[in-house]
């Protein structure tokens, strides 16, 4: 591998919080510092340092702008229909019944290319502050929640010919929010962008054969991975009141669901576990609902209710840094809470990879998985111990878990082999020789 220094600039909508893009480019950014780079990012919102970021708010996908672009893009609604229509009177009685919700109003594509052309000034701008020398786009070009920056990022590239890494985590293909729209041509053009410049990073190898077949390129397969060389230090003092704080008595389960609050999470599935259980126990999870609105929330409350379930929601008391809340409660970490649970439930429908996994792996928890794709593809051909269901809860589900909460010397021996097949396959190292060879790929040498 070349010794010298590159610099390197990451762009995507948010590098902020604990959302899954967001911890990945972390990861990424260490390894590229450890390698002797030099990081720099590119975002709506942005946590990062001040004098390595360039913020533009319009590249946020929460953006009132954008938000409003993403409304009509994917509503499937007769009523964005009707103001395509009216936006030109002229062939109005050549409009027949066959013009369906597949169009969009002209307004939209000239907001959506004067957003695009600010936004692409705006990337120069960043590649001339930082003097870049590689690109990282993360996720921005895979999925569509950000048309004029995806489209932006596309003709940049283009007109630069900017080595780039596209490190693609979610594709619009994958949900079914994007299947109905009426920006069919911005999807071909940029989410992905096929050039010459760009090499394509997926986390999965399904994502592999998907965009093989789909777009004809070639990709690397690099999973979320985390630092399992480095072991988490032992639970200090600070931590000893998590239980306590959490409403958990003696003699009571610890469930963890360290998740946000939304359908695909499949949190239904830990509630009715629970309760067929039949053993005192709470559930605790960790995150809010994020940007995906509230309704599941009120349907997992519901849900608990009626099934007569503890279920407490913690997002107020486990944040990203130690503290205190306004009320004056402790504040705690992912990593100061997950040595105290009994088990970490992961009942997901949909997981591109599936850093809860990888986290409950980290901290030697005890884990029940949905049998999902990728984990059943990527992860679970391993070998690691995990309870896991197909579905649903099965009697059988119900008798492993019994077994195992009783049986602490299995438990641990379980997360002892567990840890240590992470380590071979999903730690820094791994990353680490993997994103040198992509370097390499980019820069045109050989290491």
């Amino acid at each position: 591998m070349n010794p010298s220094s590159h610099r390197i600039g990451f762009i995507s909508t948010r590098f902020a919080g604990t959302d899954g893009v967001s911890l990945e480019t972390q990861k990424w950014a260490t390894v590229f510092e450890r390698l002797g780079h030099q990081c720099f990012y590119f975002a709506g919102d942005c946590d990062r340092s001040a004098n390595q970021s360039h913020v533009v708010p319009e590249a946020f996908y929460r953006h009132p702008e954008i938000d409003k672009l993403n409304q009509q893009a994917y509503s499937g609604s007769w009523t964005v229909t009707k103001e395509a229509r009216e936006a030109h009177p002229e062939i109005a009685s050549l409009q027949k019944d066959f013009f369906s919700i597949y169009i969009r109003p002209p307004q939209m594509t000239q907001r959506v290319t004067e957003l695009k052309e600010y936004l692409k000034k705006q990337l120069y701008e960043f590649a001339r502050r930082f003097e870049l020398e590689i690109l990282v786009i993360e996720n921005a070009v895979t999925i569509p929640l950000n048309l004029p920056l995806g489209l932006a990022i596309t003709e940049f590239i283009a007109e630069t010919g900017y080595p780039t890494i596209a490190h693609h985590h979610d594709f619009h293909w994958e949900r079914q929010r994007f299947q109905v729209n009426c920006v069919n041509d911005y999807l071909a053009a940029a989410f992905p962008p096929t050039l010459p410049s760009i090499r394509h990073v997926v986390i999965n190898s399904i994502q592999a054969q998907q965009i093989a077949s789909r777009y004809g390129v070639t990709s690397r397969v690099i999973p979320n991975v985390m630092d399992f060389d480095t072991p988490p230090p032992p639970p200090d003092e600070y931590t000893q009141s998590v239980r306590a704080d959490f409403g958990i008595g003696d003699g009571e389960y610890f469930f963890l669901q360290p998740t946000r609050v939304i359908q695909r999470k499949g949190i239904e599935h830990a509630i009715e576990l629970m309760r067929r259980l039949d053993l005192p126990a709470k559930l605790i999870i960790s995150h809010a609902s994020g940007d995906e609105g509230n309704d599941y929330e009120q349907r997992v409350r519901e849900y608990a209710h009626l099934l007569d379930v503890t279920v407490r929601f913690e997002s107020d008391q486990v944040q990203d840094y130690r503290g205190t809340t306004k009320d004056g409660q402790k504040i705690y970490t992912l990593g100061d809470i997950y040595p105290h649970a009994d088990m970490v439930t992961y009942p997901s429908s949909i997981e591109g990879f599936g850093n809860a996994f990888l986290e409950a792996v980290y901290y030697k928890r005890l884990i029940l998985v949905n049998n999902y794709s990728i984990y059943e593809v990527d992860i679970k051909p391993k070998g690691f111990h995990t309870l896991w269901f197909d579905g649903y809860i099965s009697t059988s589900t119900l008798e492993a878990v019994r077994r195992l909460l009783k049986n602490r010397e299995q438990a641990e021996e379980w997360a002892d082999i567990n840890y240590q097949l992470a380590k071979r396959y999903f730690s820094f190292t791994l990353l680490e020789r993997r994103l040198e060879a992509v370097l390499a790929d980019c820069l045109g040498y050989q290491g």
